[in-house]
């Protein structure tokens, strides 16, 4: 699933293309996604300015003097920008069209999302699907004393806590494997346990291990591609991440790994205490 990083690309790669350009149509292939897509969306789009493109978590902000266009990559899903798009394949399930281009949403296993918000409804902000999502993880409010505080008494493991986003978003399963190995926190840690400055040390990890990860173009497993199509190359460095049996990069341990929840946790049990 795309996390945070591989979000951030695509905004990024999207941003020149659509800000400041008029949508000509929006044609809707596939009227269910993980929920429903608008089906007036052509009707609400065409004729519309696009004044920029936002990111809230792994959430995409398309937007409208007249509303918000919502778009959630879900598992599988790619937004690209085609200049001159081929005809549309089976799983090439919403495009914008724009004059110079097209914004295609691409998804074969559909657990993704494009929704509209209409600024009668209220801010964004206000959406139930991101009205309860933590910090941001680049933004001023977040350190170690946000988590420290927000952690006191929880019983949860620390790699749950930052999986379920309530505290701050985007750290998905790649980089809370890969940011608890840099500051050498084992995951099964509980939350409540963990003191002031090693959640300084967190949160720094947190912001950094981001940051490489959106330069180097996010990580691409399995189905990401950024908007021009590009694989992401952070995963090639990871620390732990996918590298089970494999020695310690650091002090040479077998890296271990376990399932929880449906997710495979990595680390390292020399380095990470």
């Amino acid at each position: 699933m795309p996390e945070l990083p591989e979000v951030e690309v695509v905004r990024r790669g999207l941003a020149p293309h659509v800000a400041e350009r008029i949508v000509r149509a929006a044609r809707v292939r596939a009227p269910m996604l993980r929920w429903p897509v608008p089906a007036d969306l052509d009707g609400r789009l065409a004729g519309q300015r696009c004044t920029g493109v936002q990111r809230r978590g792994k959430y995409l902000l398309f937007d409208f003097s007249a509303g918000v266009l919502i778009v959630h990559l879900g598992m599988t899903g790619t937004l690209r920008f085609l200049p001159d798009a081929p005809p549309p394949a089976v799983h090439d399930h919403v495009d914008v069209v724009f004059g110079h281009g097209t914004m295609r949403y691409r998804d074969p296993r559909r657990f993704g999302a494009v929704l509209w918000h209409d600024r009668g409804d209220g801010p964004v902000a206000a959406h139930p699907l991101l009205a309860k999502l933590g910090v941001e993880p680049f933004s001023d409010r977040f350190d170690g004393a946000l988590m420290h505080a927000a952690t006191r008494g929880r019983r949860v493991a620390i790699k749950q806590m930052l999986l379920a986003g309530s505290v701050v978003v985007g750290v998905g399963n790649i980089y809370a494997s890969e940011t608890l190995f840099r500051a050498g926190i084992r995951p099964s840690t509980p939350a409540g346990r963990i003191g002031r400055a090693r959640y300084d040390a967190l949160a720094a990890e947190i912001r950094a291990t981001l940051a490489e990860a959106i330069e180097r173009g996010g990580s691409t497993l399995r189905d990401f591609v950024g908007s021009d199509g590009a694989s992401g190359y952070f995963q090639l460095d990871c620390f732990v991440y996918d590298r089970a049996g494999q020695p310690c990069r650091v002090c040479a341990t077998p890296i271990r790994m376990r399932h929880d929840q449906q997710r495979s946790t990595f680390w390292c049990p020399r380095c990470q205490t």
